[in-house]
């Protein structure tokens, strides 16, 4: 499958070495904002042998008809800012190329919008798109339904200059339905991103835990995605729909 990625900062740029990296995905082109690097090999850049073309495109000086119609793709991966989805979602929607979004967060807008575009193509949006705090997330859902009036804290911790609250942990305090005012922040270092569920139960308690050990996790995550939405009909897609077959397996 041919991608190509929105946004280049920390996160797309490991992103882009675990896509270069993966056999049965093609990397065709980055799309960022600045200008700096433009025209260059992502593997070059990354120092990552590879035969994807990934070449790196600024959004001032290239229109996204212009480079889908040079370089096509099966699906957008999104690692760049909640307001991004205006620029391409719109074109790629009417070709009917697929959309991974791992934005933070998006605002109630941003989140309609998506819907709108979802009647035309496959729209996938996570605000953490790691495989394992989102198999957390679900795991914590099912304790929360087997014992709904157990005691629940959520911790997330990250490196010291992240602003606000973790989109994540919000998404856990509202699937587990505790107020996003009693999340517990913690800044400090270097931490890529660390998320702990807390049940207390009488007489014990039950800790699920997911730590990133390194950014590449999200691009292992957003291939994981990929692999299963490419068969998905058009709509609106969330982990919780890809994650429940393996759940919940019939046979």
């Amino acid at each position: 499958m041919k991608i190509g990625l929105m946004g280049f900062g920390k996160a797309g740029k490991a992103v882009a070495s675990v896509i270069l990296q993966h056999a049965d995905f093609s990397l065709e082109w980055v799309l960022r904002n600045r200008k700096i690097t433009e025209h260059s090999s992502v593997k070059d850049f990354l120092g990552i042998s590879s035969t994807d073309t990934g070449f790196i495109y600024s959004s001032q000086n290239t229109a996204i008809d212009e480079l889908l119609s040079q370089h096509p793709v099966d699906i957008i991966i999104d690692f760049s800012t909640a307001e991004n989805i205006y620029s391409y979602g719109k074109t790629c929607a009417e070709k009917e190329i697929k959309i991974i979004s791992a934005i933070s967060h998006y605002g109630q807008k941003e989140k309609e919008y998506l819907r709108l575009l979802s009647a035309d193509t496959v729209v996938f949006w996570s605000p953490n798109i790691t495989l394992g705090v989102n198999y957390l997330l679900f795991a914590a859902s099912l304790l929360k339904n087997i014992a709904p009036q157990v005691d629940i804290e959520v911790i997330e911790e990250h490196f010291k200059t992240k602003p606000g609250i973790s989109g994540t942990a919000v998404k856990i305090a509202e699937t587990l339905e505790i107020e996003t005012e009693n999340i517990n922040s913690v800044r400090v270092g270097g931490i890529v991103g660390k998320h702990e569920v807390i049940f207390g139960f009488p007489y014990q308690t039950i800790r699920l835990v997911h730590e990133s050990i390194s950014r590449e996790a999200f691009g292992s995550g957003a291939l994981f995605v990929a692999e299963n939405i490419k068969d998905k009909p058009k709509g609106l897609y969330n982990f919780e729909d890809i994650l429940k077959p393996y759940f919940f397996d019939p046979s």
